[in-house]
């Protein structure tokens, strides 16, 4: 066998060392390249006012608080929110719903004002159609859940309207069962 000569080898070595960093770097779509939200909410951000966190919080069947985050991407004209309603085949009333101006370049949360109260066929766990209307002529369409009004959505839940057609969600979690 035919041994090699040391600059050979020094050439073979940083040759291999140029490749490993080379082909190490190749790597795409890293996890801190991804948008990731720790939330409950859903998020829409295909129009021009950036639909954030929706969910809907509700302690009983057929009732709850649309609660979410507007941002307004122009940053010249304020944009209002218009209407909301259930999407497509989905039956979504918004009893108390008025309509709110998000400010050029603003953020209004609705969570602030306890919500929108909505009455429909949803439950804690399901997930209900809802549609966004704006002043501007755009719609988003969106999958909102439907949360109990536990933990960060605590007081949420719309009350003072008496409606008990439904048991209250209990937000205590049960002991777990030991066998012995």
């Amino acid at each position: 066998m035919m041994q090699l000569r040391m600059p050979a080898r020094l050439l073979a070595s940083a040759g291999a060392l140029v490749l490993a960093a080379t082909l190490s770097s190749c790597g795409f779509d890293y996890a801190t390249d991804r948008e990731y939200t720790p939330t409950a909410g859903v998020n829409d951000r295909d129009a021009q006012v950036d639909v954030l966190s929706a969910v809907i919080v509700a302690d009983h069947d057929g009732e709850g608080a649309f609660v979410a985050s507007f941002a307004n991407n122009d940053q010249q004209e304020p944009i209002t929110v218009e209407s909301l309603a259930g999407a497509g085949e989905t039956t979504l009333t918004a009893s108390d719903f008025s309509p709110v101006e998000i400010a050029p370049g603003q953020l209004v949360n609705l969570a602030t004002d306890g919500g929108v109260t909505v009455t429909g066929d949803f439950g804690p766990g399901s997930f209900v159609a809802v549609k966004i209307g704006f002043d501007n002529g755009e719609n988003v369409e969106m999958s909102v859940p439907v949360v109990a009004p536990c933990d960060e959505f605590e007081g949420l839940a719309p009350s003072a309207s008496g409606s008990t057609s439904g048991e209250s969600y209990d937000c205590d979690v049960p002991a777990p069962a030991t066998e012995h």
